[in-house]
């Protein structure tokens, strides 16, 4: 008990020491961001203008597709059982053929 709560003790000021390593300035100075360009208000106005009217605003995956099947259930059935018996289907526990 005696070592773990030394280890953990240990632990703990050595976690604390290691924040005052990667203290910076106090105005976040280490965030601002240069940026040095050529193009003009217009051009960067024009560009997200023609970037919004291609963009859709529907989400991707968002709708749902739905199919209509002319196959008989019986018969699909059927050739399921078919291919179950032929071992083209996995089945059971062991299912990597």
């Amino acid at each position: 008990m005696n070592t773990t709560a030394r280890f953990l003790s240990i632990a703990a000021v050595a976690a604390f020491t290691a924040f005052g390593a990667h203290a910076d300035e106090a105005d976040s100075s280490q965030f601002a961001l240069q940026f040095d360009t050529n193009r003009t208000r217009a051009e960067v106005q024009a560009e997200a203008a023609t970037v919004a009217q291609t963009r859709s605003q529907e989400p991707a995956g968002s709708r749902v597709v739905t199919y209509s099947s002319t196959a008989d259930r019986a018969a699909v059935r059927a050739q399921a059982a078919e291919a179950l018996r032929l071992g083209q289907i996995p089945h059971g526990e062991f299912s990597a053929m």
